[in-house]
């Protein structure tokens, strides 16, 4: 039996798991899926050397402190600067991959107009490194929105000039996650309108408060379900290369 897991901290929630654990029962495949629940990234080489493993998920906080284990990254995950998928090589090392970027940007495609030429990513964490490299291939302007100044605008700055010229919001922050459902990130929501999309990275619930008073203002709204299905489906296939 082959063994994949997900590393990252206060996991219990795990999209992957479950995903996983469907699919190989679905399609009989003999493997299984673990959480590796590590308090702290120096855990890992411990965790590695008692453990056969054949490939590994990587979620917050590890997506970036897990590159210093690893002997190389593909192109992607070196430009992003954030590794969400580890492939075991057959002579024992580690390849770090990000199939974040892939999953956004392939469940953002079929919902794009012409005028979604400008996007506002709502936080700066790892996951909006992938963000913002997708919609660089995307030929899709960008700026970064954040409590601090330094990362870019801040919520403050999002005049109504500002948010008409953005028709395209990502939110990355957790903002909305159960079971804080009734928090979202603070942008004028009043100055949405039906020519906005807003793609919320958050998934449980399907529908975010975010989501919700931007449907009421006729804005088109996404979750990030797709996106994580899509990136998991890449990783499959780049453990199986």
């Amino acid at each position: 039996m082959r063994t994949f897991g997900l590393l990252g901290k206060n996991i219990d929630y795990s999209f992957s798991r479950k995903h996983f654990s469907e699919k190989f029962k679905n399609e009989h495949i003999d493997a299984q899926y673990l959480n590796f629940d590590l308090q702290s990234i120096e855990e890992l080489p411990h965790l590695l050397s008692k453990n056969d493993l054949s490939g590994m998920n990587v979620t917050i906080p590890y997506k970036e402190q897990v590159i210093e284990y690893l002997d190389r990254l593909d192109s992607h995950a070196s430009e992003i600067k954030a590794v969400n998928t580890i492939k075991f090589e057959e002579d024992g090392s580690l390849t770090g991959y990000n199939t974040d970027y892939w999953g956004f940007m392939e469940s953002l495609k079929p919902h794009l107009k012409p005028h979604h030429q400008k996007a506002l990513i709502l936080g700066t964490g790892g996951a909006s490194k992938a963000i913002a490299y997708a919609l660089k291939l995307l030929n899709i302007e960008y700026r970064f929105v954040s409590r601090k100044p330094e990362f870019g605008l801040t919520y403050e700055q999002l005049t109504e000039a500002v948010m008409n010229d953005y028709s395209l919001l990502i939110n990355c922050t957790p903002l909305g996650t159960f079971p804080d459902v009734e928090k979202y990130p603070s942008i004028p929501v009043e100055n949405l309108s039906e020519k906005h999309l807003v793609f919320d990275l958050v998934y449980n619930p399907s529908e975010t408060r975010l989501m919700k008073l931007a449907r009421e203002k006729d804005a088109s709204v996404l979750n990030g379900l797709r996106m994580l299905e899509l990136q998991a489906e890449k990783a499959w296939e780049i453990w199986n290369s």
